[in-house]
């Protein structure tokens, strides 16, 4: 396949411009660092026990990110902000209820709340940039429509990297100050095209077409145009779209997909290596297919109602038959969390307003009420409450997108918008190569004999 290259035209450089509002914003930012590195660097941030080098590095606090921070009571901060100071006040589409995801975008970057006016030329620019080059459609077109959905936009991504302009002016010499301006370059143009990639992923997989309309970002908001792409036609589902992917795009650094987009980004790998590896640490089971486990779970505990009532009785019974089956209850629980996982409470207004009526929101509803209770009285877990994989598929499923195993490309989609926000940020603040030490179970044995 020949490819096509078709660059950015770099039209978010005026006065709204994105890159002219976090150009004003760095030097701030990288003095707040320099001072903080120069008066606390050699202050201790905690310790890492033998047991968090076996179990994962769990809570052991080694590195930084700027774009979010998740509290263990109060959930996902975006720069300080809430989710519902996000719905609250960042920009939406005309008619619709729900933040833009490129308000959202810019937010991550530059620390503050956009105007309208600029999420307009924002999005003016990636409608500029969102043609996908005829190789990358090509590369995806031959694959196998058995091959799972994430393999395809790993895939895909990697095939829009012909277009890298941090690859191109690295290889030209460009200078280390620079590196944060063509990695924006490939951010914009990654996020810009990824929905068509993903929605011509689905079309081909599910429903044996390429596309179900012709991308339109030049009149429609990136979730809309997504949406359209898709199949699918409903203003609610629009807003659905705008609300998931708002709400997945960040939740802190260490978690597989954003700590795997940082560490190949390090290397100085760029955007589309960088977050086509990320999407293979969101395909695994722990981490991106949450969702599918916790949509069948439903599934199969309302097959096994059957013709039983739905009540609180019924359901605490079919919650311990699965935890006495040596099986977990999924969606419920939280690394890191403490609370009610403030992704579901926002998922769980928009079904009340939207869908109160729909039976699996009522069983959502429902084992909201139940699920917490059984897991205190097992005992075996922190955190008995609702994460945001517990209401996701039920509305999905609700508006007609059924099939579970792209479920895992939407949160992708999502994601993306995160870790590039960070990535750009990493070059912007100059982070080195990551390169944490590592020892062997010996060295531990030795090391601990030794100090007795």
């Amino acid at each position: 396949a020949r490819w096509i290259s078709t660059s950015g035209a770099g039209g978010g450089d005026g006065v709204h411009g994105l890159k002219s509002a976090l150009a004003a914003r760095l030097p701030a930012m990288q003095e707040e660092v320099r001072a903080v590195r120069e008066q606390y660097g050699e202050r201790k941030l905690g310790e890492c026990t033998v047991a968090q080098a076996y179990g994962g590095m769990r809570s052991v606090k080694c590195m930084t990110y700027e774009t979010s921070l998740l509290d263990p009571e109060e959930g996902i901060r975006f720069r300080g902000y809430s989710i519902p100071e996000c719905q609250k006040l960042l920009p939406s589409a005309p008619g619709g209820a729900e933040p833009l995801p490129e308000a959202l975008f810019w937010l991550l970057l530059t620390g503050k709340i956009p105007t309208t006016e600029q999420i307009n030329a924002l999005r003016a620019d990636l409608a500029s940039r969102s043609k996908v080059p005829q190789g990358a459609i090509a590369a995806v077109d031959a694959l196998p429509t058995s091959l799972h959905p994430m393999s395809q936009l790993s895939i895909g991504l990697l095939a829009l990297q012909q277009d890298s302009v941090m690859a191109r002016e690295y290889a030209a010499g460009t200078v280390k100050a620079k590196y944060w301006e063509h990695t924006l370059e490939d951010a914009l143009n990654l996020i810009a095209r990824m929905p068509e990639i993903a929605a011509r992923i689905y079309r081909r997989t599910f429903k044996g077409d390429k596309l179900a309309a012709p991308s339109n970002m030049h009149e429609l908001d990136l979730s809309a145009n997504y949406a359209r792409m898709l199949g699918f036609d409903s203003p609610d589902f629009d807003d659905l779209m705008r609300l998931y992917l708002t709400i997945h795009s960040d939740h802190e650094g260490g978690n597989v997909s954003a700590h795997t987009v940082r560490l190949v980004g390090s290397a100085l790998s760029d955007a589309y290596y960088s977050v086509a590896a990320g999407m293979c640490g969101l395909a695994g089971p722990l981490h991106g297919l949450a969702n599918q486990e916790v949509l069948n779970w439903l599934l199969d505990l309302r097959a096994k109602l059957g013709s039983r009532e739905m009540n609180k009785a019924n359901l605490t019974e079919l919650c311990w038959e699965t935890l006495n089956s040596g099986k977990v209850i999924p969606g419920f629980g939280h690394a890191v969390l403490r609370k009610t996982d403030p992704r579901y409470a926002c998922q769980r207004e928009f079904a009340l307003k939207n869908l109160p009526d729909d039976e699996m929101f009522k069983l959502v509803s429902m084992l909201y009420e139940v699920v917490p209770a059984v897991l205190n009285e097992q005992g075996k877990v922190k955190n008995p409450w609702p994460n945001v994989d517990a209401h996701s598929g039920v509305l999905l499923q609700y508006y007609g997108l059924k099939e579970q195993s792209y479920y895992t490309v939407l949160f992708g989609v999502s994601r993306a918008m995160g870790t590039c926000a960070s990535l750009v940020l990493d070059r912007a603040l100059m982070l080195p190569l990551e390169r944490p030490k590592s020892v062997t179970t010996g060295w531990i044995k030795k090391h601990f004999e030794t100090a007795k």
